[in-house]
């Protein structure tokens, strides 16, 4: 007989937790269900991660950030460490080592199918991160055995990787910083690159995340993009490495990675390349360019100085249309990831067609009782973001709390 609980949350990275954290506060029980353990997402990132946004943005319900570097950025094992005691804060009754593998509407009810047994509930929270499935392209398979073709979560250190050079696919922030961090080991690095804009990492003496916020752009909604598929696009280049430091293609050129247009088929030793690089480079540029407007037009309507806001530097985006892997020896993907719920999730319209829930407000139009939390844009840009989070967190809490009360069934 499947066991029976009145909320199941599953995942417990920030999203789960901070859901996890407003639903103990309500006096509501609940289940956090977690196949490997706290944070597991975070533990994946390699050796040398930083947060790109600073300290002072981790906004999480009863757990902000309360260290004594708020402008720093957390390496890895801090953001660990941070979720970790923001879980013991409140005793979020987290089971990891359990594996939800299905979930369906049934009799009444959602009908969990996890390795350690059926659970029913009247309530679920899909809190399983922003994204699912790293995004592996068809041409990979084309790629000469002898090379090793890993993604970003495959990478630890330059020193877990074979000797010789490496193509790194995809320049959002992480392609930009796999690529600083393996020349400055002394890697030969091509980086093939697509559309990302990018960011100075300070403006004006404060860093540009806080002036993101000031001007809402991180309150931005779906609504407001110029098309769903808008929710794909890259987020700015930018790195806390080294307690923050610019990083975009002018930088990585002038460091000496090279650069060449995204990659589109691969032809034996070969792997042929869009002549689109200076594309790339002007899309960046434009939106680089969107933003400092807008901070000007902030600071003239609240009657603030307009700070400094250099414009670009020339640009030469000449180069070759194809890259030579003699002496390459690892290929690292980092094209980005695409939403997973329905490996899951069955039912009819849970999600559109590029993979998103169809919700209002973090709860699902499709079957009723399902709620999502930490989607990419579930709410606003922020709402998968250890910024953002717990605002989403508090409304499905919420949702969840009087759906409980009521003594409903799910259907």
């Amino acid at each position: 007989m499947p066991q029976d609980v009145d909320v199941v949350i599953v995942g417990a990275g920030q999203a789960g937790l901070a859901t996890s954290h407003e639903l103990t506060e309500a006096g509501v029980e609940h289940v956090v269900l977690e196949q490997d353990t706290v944070a597991s997402a975070w533990r994946r990132r390699w050796d040398s991660f930083c947060l790109v946004t600073p300290n002072a943005t981790i906004r999480l319900p009863g757990g902000e950030y309360a260290g004594d570097d708020p402008d720093g950025f957390l390496p890895r094992d801090g953001v660990v460490d941070h979720l970790e005691a923001y879980a013991r804060s409140f005793g979020a009754p987290v089971r990891s080592g359990v594996q939800v593998e299905s979930l369906e509407q049934r009799d009444g009810s959602l009908r969990l199918g996890t390795t350690a047994g059926p659970i029913r509930a009247r309530a679920v929270v899909a809190a399983t991160g922003a994204y699912q499935r790293a995004l592996r392209p068809t041409w990979v398979g084309s790629l000469p055995g002898r090379l090793s073709v890993l993604e970003a979560s495959g990478y630890r250190n330059p020193e877990s990787l074979a000797p010789g050079g490496v193509l790194v696919v995809g320049s959002g922030q992480t392609g930009c910083q796999l690529a600083e961090e393996l020349f400055r080991a002394g890697r030969r690095v091509v980086l093939a690159c697509g559309r990302a804009p990018w960011i100075t990492r300070r403006i004006g003496g404060r860093d540009t995340v806080r002036w993101m916020l000031d001007i809402g752009l991180m309150d931005m909604s779906v609504s407001a993009l110029p098309s769903p598929a808008a929710r794909l696009a890259a987020n700015p280049q930018a790195t806390g490495g080294g307690g923050g430091h610019d990083l975009h293609f002018r930088t990585l050129a002038a460091l000496g990675v090279e650069l060449v247009g995204h990659v589109v088929g691969v032809d034996g030793d070969t792997v042929l390349t869009a002549p689109d690089l200076a594309e790339s480079v002007a899309f960046g540029d434009a939106r680089y360019a969107d933003l400092c407007a807008a901070i000007s037009a902030h600071c003239v309507a609240h009657g603030l100085p307009v700070p400094d806001m250099p414009a670009p530097t020339t640009f030469d985006a000449s180069g070759p249309d194809q890259v030579d892997l003699s002496g390459i020896t690892t290929v690292i993907l980092t094209m980005g990831y695409r939403p997973a719920y329905r490996d899951w999730i069955h039912g009819a319209d849970v999600v559109d067609d590029l993979g998103f829930p169809r919700h209002a407000d973090g709860a699902s139009t499709a079957v009723r009782g399902l709620y999502f939390v930490g989607v990419h844009y579930l709410r606003t840009r922020k709402s998968s973001l250890l910024m953002g989070v717990g605002e989403d967190a508090a409304l499905v809490a919420a949702q969840i709390r009087e759906q409980v009360r009521a003594g409903s069934s799910v259907l």
